[in-house]
């Protein structure tokens, strides 16, 4: 599977995080398409095609979803355990992106069955290097699931 067909779906509630989260995908040459959610409601609804996603079309599955866990309404660890505990959504790859380096995040999103677990670089040259990194570990090296709506 080429990294082109391979849609990414980012969980971020700040709107300065969301903007330079896609200038370090666009920099990093990763040919990604990319859709956005501001938190973990909204990101169930886009998984479950409800509400303004209801529209299939509109919200096509995703083959990775970049989660932050600190968000309202629903945090991103809520949102996680949703997702791992549901047969149809539990396969698509999930890395946890925040800012947070405390053992208990860490620990409790692997516990919630987390893929990675990465801390978010201060600066925008890190945080594009990181996502380089995560590109060319999750686009060229990893095998992911196939990105159909149902499990066997």
């Amino acid at each position: 599977m080429s990294d082109e067909s391979i849609r990414i779906l980012l969980a971020e509630d700040d709107p300065d995080d969301r903007l330079l989260t896609r200038q370090a995908l666009k920099r990093s040459r990763l040919a990604n398409t990319i859709s956005m959610v501001e938190d973990g409601e909204e990101l169930m609804q886009y998984l479950r095609h409800e509400g303004p996603y209801s529209d299939p079309e509109d919200a096509p599955r995703p083959g990775l979803i970049l989660l932050d866990l600190n968000m309202p309404r629903m945090d991103g660890r809520e949102a996680l355990k949703l997702i791992k505990s549901d047969p149809a959504l539990r396969r698509i790859p999930i890395i946890v992106l925040t800012t947070s380096e405390a053992e208990q995040d860490i620990l409790q999103s692997y516990d919630l069955g987390v893929n990675a677990f990465v801390t978010k670089p201060v600066t925008f040259d890190g945080l594009a290097d990181a996502i380089q990194a995560l590109g060319d570990f999750w686009f060229e090296i990893v095998k992911l699931p196939p990105q159909y709506e149902e499990t066997e």
